[in-house]
């Protein structure tokens, strides 16, 4: 296995984002996370094929707080790994039970999007003892069946594109037009071609049958989810072409007395990005409403 660490150095380009990195062993593989602030715990997680870079403009709105959100195996700061089959759901999973269970993390509020939500949903089914508080948005959790036609083709693209434009396929995720510099850094993570591994086959690591990896993960999500009787914030934003509508899954599962709805408008799949000062207003709200 070969293992590529990331040039720390180039991304001292990146103002927006002033945070210590924080680093953490996996077997090896060092995950890199941001630990910004103290006093209650946030735990956010991005998805395909953002970094942490996502959660930048939320820090200052929850400076109250402690804001944790590391970069997945293959993303970010953290290691890539630079053949795709050295990816597995597996993989990512132990590592995020690592990363909570090296910092101690309790009474966590759990913010989650896209494959965050595959990944920390499962995490708050196996601790759920571990969670205050939970925020969904723009995800889904699978149970093994099979994926529609767009995502069978979005996992094809993905997994055999020769060069996978990551700003690219961040800029058709978004409702609004994003800025050169602001792609420019959601490419910044990936200077090659073996970097962007852990990106390509991502999407094929969702579940599709149910013999597949993760499954029984997110089904144990969703039986926890469903006698949830904790605070829950089910945040998705209208324009939405990869998940739109999947809220709808969440309000059915999710008990309607702990539930909190909002609808955040005018962006698309990647909303932290479009509305990340809006989204983090809306959850500082929701935590102190739910002390």
């Amino acid at each position: 296995m070969e293992i590529l660490s990331a040039n720390l150095s180039s991304f001292n380009k990146l103002t927006e984002y002033p945070f210590t990195p924080h680093f953490i062993d996996n077997n090896g593989i060092k995950m890199h996370y941001i630990d910004e602030g103290k006093g209650e715990i946030i735990l956010a997680l991005h998805g395909e094929p953002s970094w942490s870079y996502l959660y930048r403009n939320f820090i200052p709105v929850l400076s109250d707080y402690r804001f944790i959100a590391p970069d997945l195996i293959g993303f970010g700061k953290s290691d890539k790994l630079s053949s795709k089959k050295d990816y597995s759901f597996a993989l990512h999973y132990a590592s995020l039970k690592n990363l909570m269970n090296t910092l101690d993390l309790e009474d966590v509020t759990l913010v989650v999007q896209d494959w965050g939500g595959l990944l920390g949903l499962s995490l708050l089914g196996e601790f759920p003892e571990r969670f205050k508080r939970v925020v969904i948005m723009n995800t889904f959790l699978p149970k093994g069946k099979k994926l529609s036609l767009f995502f069978r083709l979005w996992q094809l693209y993905a997994k055999y594109h020769p060069w996978l434009p990551i700003d690219q396929i961040l800029q058709k995720g978004t409702y609004n037009k994003l800025d050169k510099s602001t792609l420019a850094a959601y490419r910044l993570p990936f200077p090659n071609k073996k970097s962007k591994a852990g990106a390509s086959i991502f999407p094929s690591l969702v579940p599709s049958k149910p013999s597949d990896k993760g499954v029984f993960e997110m089904n144990r999500a969703r039986e926890v989810l469903s006698k949830w009787n904790k605070p829950a914030l089910v945040m998705f934003s209208d324009k939405d072409q990869v998940l739109g509508g999947m809220e709808k899954f969440f309000y059915k599962l999710i008990p309607d007395e702990v539930q909190t709805r909002i609808t955040i408008s005018n962006a698309g799949h990647f909303l932290q990005e479009e509305k990340g000062e809006e989204i983090a207003n809306h959850i500082k709200s929701f935590m102190e409403e739910n002390r």
